[in-house]
Formats: C-alpha cells, structure tokens, sequence
C-alpha cells in the first residue's frame, strides 16, 4: 500500500546528457491479438525451482557511456552488489569492479563527458549520502581490489542529493546540500575533476527543485500546499513565482526543462473538462500551455516522452493500455523501432541507455515470459546483438503467456485486468488465485510478474484486476473508488472478476483463493469477510484490517497534506460519520464472518499496518476454530525485501494454495530457506491479544508520588543512536536543568539541545517545581514547530510544519506526564528501590495520544558509559494496552535518578526499530 512516501535520501535525476528509459512495444496491434495456442498444441510445463523466480537477477541496471568506449552495470562483488565496468565489444567476463561498498549499491550514472561514473552512499546507513566519483579505466588498489573514489560532497553531516548534470557543462554536476539549514537543500554546482562547489540557488522556501537549464541554472520548482493540490513555481534567482496550479483530483508532472529554460513539458489533466494526463507545453514565463499530444486512443494517460539529449527534440511518447503503445515524433527514431521490431524477439522494449549522439543504444527486452534480455543496438549498422539475460536460468519457454482481459462490473463499468492462465492445462475449471495489486493508487501492467508466473507454473489460473481507483486510466476511473474501499464498488469489481471467470468455466468455484499484499492485503480480508462465499482461502500480505486505526497512525502534521488524499478518498476518522463508514468498512471489526482458512504474512516492523492487528485477527480465528497459519519476519516492515524472506514465503504459499486447492508443490527447499521458514513461522497457540486489561484504570489512576525537592540544576549530555534495519542515524542531545519562576508558580526549565543529520532540534518544557506536571513546551527545528499548553484536563497548541500549521488539542481524562524530558524527571524523583512498582502515563504529540506504561524495578546492575561507572536501578517499562514500546532504562542508584543508560523499542507505526541512549558527561 503506498500510504505515503518519505523522500528517499537521494534522488538520481534524468540527467540531459543520458536519454531516459522508455518503455516501447515488441509487438503492438494486431501482434498482441494472436490467439494463445490451445492447451493440447502446448506441452504441460515442468515444475520450475522457485528460487528462479524470487532470486535475485544476474546483472542489472547496464548504462553505455555517453561516448561509447564503456558499459556499466550492476553485480555482486564480494557478495554485496556492486558497481562493474567493461569496454564495450568486450566479454563480460573481462569486467571489473568499480566499487566495494558493504551496502547495495542503489544507482549511478554517467558523467557527460564520460571520464567518470557517479554514485552515492552512506556510512554504516547513517543516511549522510554523499556523492562520489569513480574514473572506469582507474588502477584498482590492492586490498580492495577496487579503483579509490572520490568523494565530492566531503563535508562532515552533509547529505547530498544528485539533481542534474549539465549539457553545457558536461564535467559538472548539479547537487543539493544541506550545508546551510539540515532540512533545506540548496543547490550546487560541483566541478567533478576538482570538487570545486559554486552555489546555484539558495533555498529558503522549502520548494524542490525539478528543472534546470543547459547551464545547470534552476528554472522550475515544485511545492506541495497543505489542501494537497500542487502548484510549480518559476524560479528567477531567489524570487518563486507560482506558474501552474493543480487541484487535488488533478496531476502535474514535469517531464523536461528546454535547454533555455523558457518552457518545460509536462505531463497533466488540468481542467474540469480534462480526463487524461496530456503531454503539454509550458511557458515559464506566462504559465500558459500548449498541446503537444494526447493519446491517440483516447485511452489512457500519458506514460512518458524522450527527447534528444542534444537537440532537445521530442524523438517519442508512449501510452500503457493493455500494452505499451509507441508513437515516434521523429521519422528515424520510427525506421529504428519498425527494425527492431522486427528483429528482437516478442516483448516491451526499453531504451535503457544511450550514446551522447544517439548511435548506439542499449535495448532491454522484457515480457510476461521474459523477466528482461539487454542488447547492443547500432543505429548505423542497423545490427542488434544480446548483451545478457538478467536471469539466464529462468526457463521462458515454460512460462505462461499473461493475457489482457476486461469484464464488466455489475454496474456496467468495464474493468481491465490481466489473466495468466497455467501452461499445457485447459482453461476450464481450474483452482484459481486472485491477485489483486496495492496502492491502491497504482495498477498492474503487461509483463513479467514473478508471483503470477509461479503461481502459473504451480496450476492456478491468476486474475490481477485493475480495480477502479487504479492509476493511469484517467481521472473519472481514479475517482470513482472514492469512499468504496471494503464493501463498495472497488471490492465489487473484485468479487465480479471472481464471477465472470466462473461464469467463463475457466474457475472451479470451490477452488477459489484471494491473495494480496498492501491493499491487496486489505482486499484479501474484505474478500473473505464481507464476501465469504466466494474463496476457499486467503493471504493478506501485510494487511491492513482497520481503516481507523490505519488512518489515525499518521503522523499528526501530516494532516494538512491528506485532506485532498486519504480523507477525501477513504475518510477522516476525526469525523464521527466518517468515522463509522470507516469501521463498517474494517475486516478486523467482522472477523466472526471469516469461514475459510488464511495464511497471515507480516513485517514486525510495518510502520503503518501495526503487527497486533494481524495478532488479534489470528487469536480470533484460532478461538473459533478455524484454520490459520501465520507468518511473521522480524526484520521486514510493510513487505518483505531479504531474499531468504522472500523464499520463505514462497515456500509457505505454494504449501498452503497445495493443501487448500490442490496445485503442485515443489517437494525439496534449501536448508537455509526451511531454517529461516522455520525461524519466521508463529506458533499460532501461542499468540496473545494485547493486554488491554487496566488500560481504563491506568488513564484515570493517580500519579505516582515523587520527591520534587531532589532534582536539583544539572548539565547532562547524552549520545542518542536511532536504529532502523541497517541503518542507524546517531546525535547528540545536551540537556540542561535549571530553576525558572512562571506566571502563577516557581518551575524548572529543562531544555535539549539536539544536533543529527536531520539538523538541529531546540526544545524547552516547563514543569510545575512542587508536582513536576507539564506547564508548557516548544519545540523548533528548520522547518517543524510545536508548542503545546498543558492543564489537568486538555493539551492545547499548535503544530507547524514546513509552513503549514494545525492547531492541536486533546481532552485529558486524568493529568500526564511530559514525554521525553518530562519522563526523565519524573523519573529522577521517584521512589526508587528493589521491587518498586508503579503506573505512569504520559501524552504523545506526534499521536496526539495518552500513553500508558506499568513500570517497575527489575534489579540493579554497576554499568560503565562515557560518563563515568554507575550503579544503577534497571527500570523496565511496559505499555499498557499496545504490544510494542517497551523500555529499559538504567538510572543511578543516587538520587535523583537521573538516566545512564537506555534502549527504547520504536513502535512500528514510528517506523519501528529501537532508540539507544547512554550517558556522555554530567554536572551538577
């Protein structure tokens, strides 16, 4: 499900001087059309090892070098993928390695000149990326093995982004540093020879940068505004002049600046009247825009364009119906096509990578049956020659063909889908999958898709409907799921997909499975609960099972951007009616009508679709007595990414599917894979509900009683490391404790003082002196604001961020504690001893939530930290109600108790993964 998407810590933008990938047709028209053979004029399809599905790929990621002399790609070196080099004409088994990273490389490209490839990474996944540069002919060192890099952004927490790299100056490039404001990029040209930096544009207004000219000179910017709509702005010098404003429902995508950097194409279905996403033309200077090209079909929106990388000329555009249709702008680039239709085997082509003037081109292949085969084509030569397979062992040939299909809904909306249909068996009553795909704002398109074709070769007939609210069939399509999530017309579509392939005879209705990830997931558990006669099984993979609580773990400042997204489409569950649609719509609250068995897939660490929504579905299918297996990863989020991961899970669903609709099963499975099955497989008798009991009592409860009179002024100085996965972001946070008299009572002044990656964070709280209550706090980074007010009954404030403000406010059914600091002060004033038990609580502005924990003192322990030796209390803290967050805390034994040491457990819906702290130094 794409809730939302955090920009990613870098971005490699189409660089001018490389053309982008397009994605073109094999076979368009009448080539698609061909009848498959009949299932007698095929022979049945071996079982194929699932490893060959799910593994990695060979190569990837293959980029010529602009001047041709090179080709670049991606592979593992000393087992971690790896950045490769090889002269053109060349083996590639005479490759060599370019870089030894210990962490996959993501992506690179092409300086302009060719003298250099360009990649970034981290240390350790500290996510401070910075950008280097690599020569391909450069001599290797000997213990690496592996020419040196260079770093061009060498500057101590600074996280680079790779924005362009000019036409006009092809051994430049264009980054974006954080140098100045750690929340803001501003933009640099960096001289990729010397690492010399020139500033380009001095970000103040939170706007990202989208558009360059052939100097490297930004001329388009783009910000979101907090009803979700969109505007891009023009950009002269410092000043942003808003050019082109788009309503929620609608689209604007910048696609190319010209090299003046007068107009820019964009693709957009701006306009009341205006259905499809259109290639347009705009004026920077005067926002108006020209036509340049719908789809001819009047089918589907626009899916991309290509221009020339010197001239600038529109060469093709192409549009992604049932298939990808091309429509060359240019009479060569149409001969270029028409030949290599003719000469490369059936499938989308894709022009991956290109030479500065176009004469060679490297062209990938893909198809249903072919996951992708990459060639050398020359343009002058008119000759084509295979590059490589990226998975040579995968058996094409045995593959099955993935075929368009539409059916009507029962309100007569024609939905599209594709059908995958198992080799050498007849198409009539057959153990059917359906797969519907996430988002839900996406869909799925012609091609190779690992889980139908496996699901293919294991006997089942697979539908992937592309729903209503599915992306890329206009904006009436997209809308017309809105509020129909569950038991509307977006299930519906599903459920008649269901029917109209048992009406065709090709699915035996007792043999009926509904498989989905994301929202696909969703689907899944909508499917078997609100229509339950119509599966025999299911897989929510990922699941989310409450609309409500799904909704509600946004993070509260995120309100201002969701008004035109989620609850426009799904709803708001601030909204008392919205809110009861919502739970009318959520499996979770219907699971008594849930009569088939399920195999329940799940991250440990999804931050949006919390585990314990998944563990109360399975406690209640096991207390009905139903059959239910499940799965959960202890290192994956919302989808499962580690390869014995994927494995694992393959081999759990063709169990499962085998037992329940009787498809074929591959009998043996890697040791590794069974041990981590294994590993990753709950005990189902042994889940537990989470412990809700006393969470009631524990709002209302009195406080613990505290000594206020031992806190005493102190400067303490903690290092704070933040650990996600591999990737652990690291500050540090000064904390000074000082007297202060308010408006109506004496109080102390804690303020923290935090320096990271991130950027700069000052807070200050006030607590009552006597009862160490919260009176009031502030918090301000670069671009967020908080400031909240604090009494025994309500929290109020407001919440800024990035220029957009909420007010906040929340009824209190008892006095809290103030988080953070707050916590580490009530803390220090307690009664500590062996045994010691209490209740705590305290409110969190992020959920805008009263948390509540059991506390007690487990033991004590002599510990060592920068600081000094302490002996400590070891304090545990449970949440009451919620099953993650738990902390363990270590304070000294002396009172007051202030923190030494701590490790704190990261909920999954604020992104999961645990908070380490330890003491540095400390006055008092």
């Amino acid at each position: 499900m794409k809730i939302f998407h955090r920009f990613d810590a870098f971005l490699f933008a189409a660089a001018v001087c490389a053309a982008a990938c397009l994605a073109l047709p094999g076979c368009g028209g009448a080539q698609h059309a061909d009848v498959p053979p009949a299932a007698g004029e095929q022979a049945a399809a071996p079982l194929i090892d699932r490893e060959l599905f799910f593994g990695d790929p060979l190569i990837t990621a293959s980029q010529i070098s602009p001047d041709g002399r090179f080709i670049a790609f991606i592979k593992p070196y000393r087992g971690v993928r790896n950045l490769w080099v090889v002269a053109t004409g060349e083996d590639f088994d005479s490759a060599r390695p370019l870089s030894a990273n210990e962490r996959a490389l993501d992506g690179y490209f092409w300086s302009c000149d060719g003298q250099h490839l360009l990649f970034v990474k981290d240390s350790g996944g500290d996510e401070n990326y910075h950008v280097y540069a690599v020569a391909p002919e450069a001599e290797a060192e000997a213990e690496t093995g592996v020419p040196a890099a260079r770093d061009l952004t060498d500057i101590e927490g600074v996280r680079a982004i790779i924005l362009d790299v000019p036409k006009n100056h092809p051994g430049a490039l264009i980054v974006g540093l954080n140098d100045r404001d750690p929340s803001l990029h501003d933009v640099y040209r960096v001289d990729i020879a010397t690492g010399e930096r020139t500033l380009v544009y001095e970000n103040r207004a939170g706007a990202f940068a989208i558009g360059f000219d052939s100097d490297g000179g930004l001329r388009l910017a783009m910000r979101q505004l907090p009803d979700g709509s969109q505007e891009l702005l023009r950009v002269d010098g410092d000043t942003l002049t808003p050019i082109y404003h788009t309503k929620v429902e609608e689209t604007a995508t910048p696609l190319h600046v010209l090299g003046d950097g007068s107009r820019a194409y964009i693709s957009t279905n701006r306009g009341d009247d205006v259905d499809l996403q259109r290639l347009m033309l705009l004026d920077l200077a005067t926002g108006e825009t020209e036509l340049v090209e719908e789809d001819p079909e009047a089918e589907v929106d626009l899916g991309g364009a290509i221009f020339h990388p010197q001239t600038e000329e529109l060469l093709a555009t192409y549009y992604v119906g049932d298939y990808e249709r091309i429509y060359a702008a240019d009479d060569a680039v149409a001969a270029d096509l028409a030949f290599l239709r003719e000469e490369l085997p059936r499938g989308t082509l894709a022009i991956s990578s290109t030479t500065l003037d176009l004469s060679t081109w490297l062209v990938t292949v893909s198809s249903d049956v072919d996951p992708g085969s990459v060639y050398v084509y020359q343009r002058a030569a008119r000759s084509v020659e295979l590059l490589y397979r990226s998975r040579p062992d995968l058996p094409s040939e045995h593959l099955a063909e993935m075929q368009p299909v539409r059916y009507r809904a029962r309100d007569g909306l024609a939905i599209p889908g594709y059908l995958t249909l198992p080799r050498g068996v007849e198409a009539k009553g057959l153990p059917v999958v359906i797969h519907p795909h996430g988002g839900p704002w996406a869909r799925d398109v012609w091609g190779y898709d690992p889980y139908a074709q496996f699901l293919a070769n294991r006997g089942y007939a697979v539908l992937q409907p592309n729903f209503r609210s599915s992306t890329g069939y206009g904006k009436a399509f997209l809308h017309a799921g809105d509020r129909s999530f569950g038991t509307g017309a977006m299930q519906h579509d599903i459920s008649d997909g269901v029917q109209w392939l048992i009406d065709e005879g090709i699915a035996d209705p007792e043999r009926v499975c509904i498989f989905g990830g994301s929202y696909g997931g969703y689907a899944t558990l909508a499917g078997v609960t609100f229509t339950p006669d119509l599966y025999t099984c299911g897989v929510p993979y990922v699941a989310p099972s409450n609309l409500i609580t799904l909704i509600e773990s946004f993070p509260a400042y995120w309100r201002p951007f969701m008004q035109g997204t989620w609850y426009a489409r799904v709803g708001d569950p601030a909204i008392e009616a919205d809110r009861a649609d919502l739970l009318a719509r959520s499996p979770l609250a219907f699971v008594d009508r849930i009569e088939v068995p399920l195999l329940v897939v799940h991250g440990a660490n999804d931050p949006r679709v919390k585990q314990h929504e998944s563990d109360q579905l399975v406690v209640a299918l096991r207390e009905k007595g139903h059959e239910v297996e499940y799965i959960v990863a202890p290192d994956e989020g919302h989808g499962f990414r580690g390869s014995e991961n994927r494995l694992a899970l393959a081999v759990a669903l063709e169990r499962f599917l085998g037992k329940h609709l009787g498809g074929r099963v591959q009998g043996e499975v890697n040791p590794t894979i069974a041990e981590r099955l294994a590993a990753i497989t709950v005990d189902v008798a042994a889940v537990e509900m989470p412990d809700l009991s006393g969470l009631e009592a524990a709002m209302t409860a009195p406080l613990p009683a505290l000594h206020s009179e031992r806190i005493r002024p102190a400067r303490l100085v903690y290092a704070v490391a933040r650990e996600m996965g591999e990737q652990t972001m690291r500050m540090e946070v000064v904390r000074s404790i000082a007297a202060c008299k308010g408006k109506n009572a004496r109080c102390w002044r804690v303020a923290d003082q935090a320096s990271s990656p991130m950027g700069a964070l000052e807070e200050v709280l006030l607590l009552d002196r006597e009862t160490l209550l919260p009176i009031e706090r502030t918090s301000k980074s670069a671009n967020h604001e908080l400031s909240l007010r604090y009494s025994d009954s309500a929290v109020t404030g407001s919440m800024t961020v990035m220029g957009n403000r909420q007010d906040l406010s929340a009824e209190l059914a008892a006095p809290v504690f103030g988080d953070s600091a707050g916590l580490a002060l009530a803390l220090a004033a307690m009664p500590l001893a062996a045994d010691y038990r209490t209740q705590t609580r305290e409110f969190d502005p992020m959920t805008q939530k009263v948390l509540a924990y059991a506390l007690a003192v487990s033991g004590s322990e002599s510990i060592e930290v920068p600081a000094g030796s302490f002996d400590t209390w070891r304090v545990e803290m449970r949440p009451i109600g919620r099953s993650s967050g738990k902390r363990t805390l270590h304070v000294t034994k002396d009172a007051p108790h202030h923190l030494v040491r701590a490790l704190f457990e990261v909920p999954a819906e604020m992104g999961g993964g645990s908070l380490r702290i330890e003491l540095q130094s400390n006055q008092r």
